[in-house]
């Protein structure tokens, strides 16, 4: 699985036209699901987001949480996140999950956050055709990869 945390002073999801979801501070997450991730992979990520510490403290420092902070969260499903442009110019998204994959995967990632948080996860609709708009804060923007487990 691969997630794109930003963090965001506000953030949202519009399918055909109407908002769906929508936060004010805290994390826009976008997340992949690749073909062979598990449980372990959703995990682990979530307890690598509500832990990162990306909100600046007192001195300015970014040494807190988005559970530090109080804040929410908007996650929505990626598959380009998947993509390879290894050959040519057009990406190809081979290793992306199915949807029957990855729907609970990303479904369990969402209720691990809302776990970990103690609070309800905004969420996108798995495989809906979605506009999103954010403002991102810093701007602040980090990569996670769960096979990489940087």
């Amino acid at each position: 699985m691969r997630i794109v945390i930003q963090r965001v002073t506000n953030a949202s999801v519009a399918i055909s036209g109407r908002t769906h979801s929508s936060i004010g501070r805290g994390l826009m997450v976008l997340v992949g699901v690749e073909k062979g991730d598990s449980s372990d992979d959703a995990r682990w990520l979530a307890d690598k987001t509500v832990a990162l510490r990306i909100f600046d403290d007192e001195a300015g420092v970014m040494n807190r949480s988005v559970t530090d902070v109080g804040g929410e969260v908007l996650a929505v499903s990626q598959f380009t996140l998947t993509a390879s442009t290894r050959k040519g110019n057009r990406p190809s998204y081979i290793r992306a999950a199915s949807g029957a994959e990855g729907q609970p995967l990303y479904e369990l990632y969402c209720s691990l956050l809302e776990q970990r948080l103690n609070a309800p996860v905004s969420r996108g609709v798995f495989g809906a055709d979605m506009q999103v708009e954010l403002v991102n804060d810093g701007p602040v923007t980090i990569i996670i990869d769960s096979r990489l487990k940087e």
